[in-house]
This record gives structure tokens, C-alpha cells and sequence, in this order.
């Protein structure tokens, strides 16, 4: 058996929009959040910030999971640009969920909140990036997000 280990990468943390509501849907509410520009990357492997224009598309199934979608870029404090799709889930007990919703400061230990980033790096210093499993855990604040990565080894 080999036992796979985790190595940090980088902790980011952006501010975002308020949610914009589709509403709704045949398979849930849907939502987006809007990922503001300028958000800061630090770690021992990557440092630089995120870029604005993206998104996180959120689906909330009827369960109370919600799904996260985001679509980002990381620049380099070196100049690169790393694009970033983020896929995961979180959830927790009802009342703590509504307490996130409505803005209000949450323990990120309360509820569940793990994704799985896909990079597509430029050939060059980053491509070790295009060759690994990463994870993250997060929290989510009223107007901002932090995100830990991993690279599983």
C-alpha cells in the first residue's frame, strides 16, 4: 500500500461580490459569485494574486450541498498566468449554513468545505503543476474566501 501524502502549495484569499441569484432550477437554486481582482496568493511554491473577471457558479442540490464551480487565474509575482478550475462541495448543519448565507462570522470547523483545483500552467517554472492532484479546504466569510492548496504527493 503506499499511502499518499500532502505537501502545502499556497494559501489565496479574494474578496467577492455579493451572490447574483439565476434562482431556481430544475436541479437546485443556482448562483454566482463574482470574484473580485487583486486577491492575494502566498505559499511556499506560488506567491502572487488572483485575477478579477471570474466566477464561482454555485449549485445548492436540494440535500443543502452546495457545488461549487469557479473558473480563476492566479498571476505569478514572476508574471505567469495560471488558470484555475475549482470544483468541490460544502455543507454543515442547517443553522450554521444559514448563519454563512446571511453574512455572519462562522468557524470554518463548523461545516465542510473541501475542493479539488485543476491548474493549466504555462510551460516553464509552473508546468509541475499540469502533473498533480491537488486539494484545498476553505472558508467562506460575508464578502471574501480563503483557500489552502495541497499538492497530494
Amino acid at each position: 500500500m503506499i499511502k499518499p501524502e500532502l505537501e502545502f502549495v499556497y494559501e489565496a484569499s479574494g474578496d467577492l461580490e455579493p451572490p447574483r441569484e439565476i434562482g431556481k432550477t430544475y436541479d437546485g437554486a443556482r448562483r454566482i459569485i463574482p470574484i473580485i481582482q487583486g486577491g492575494s496568493v502566498k505559499g511556499p511554491k506560488i506567491s502572487g494574486r488572483l485575477m478579477g473577471n471570474s466566477a464561482d457558479w454555485q449549485l445548492t442540490r436540494g440535500d443543502g450541498v452546495t457545488v461549487a464551480d469557479a473558473i480563476y487565474a492566479i498571476e505569478t509575482d514572476d508574471g505567469a498566468l495560471i488558470q484555475i478550475r475549482n470544483k468541490g462541495l460544502r455543507h454543515g448543519p442547517a443553522e450554521v449554513m444559514d448563519r454563512l448565507r446571511r453574512g455572519e462570522e462562522v468557524d470554518p470547523a463548523e461545516y465542510y468545505f473541501r475542493t479539488v483545483p485543476e491548474f493549466i500552467a504555462p510551460e516553464g517554472p509552473y508546468d509541475w503543476l499540469n502533473r498533480s492532484i491537488f486539494v484545498c479546504s476553505g472558508a467562506r466569510y460575508a464578502s471574501g474566501i480563503k483557500l489552502w492548496v495541497w499538492r497530494v504527493t
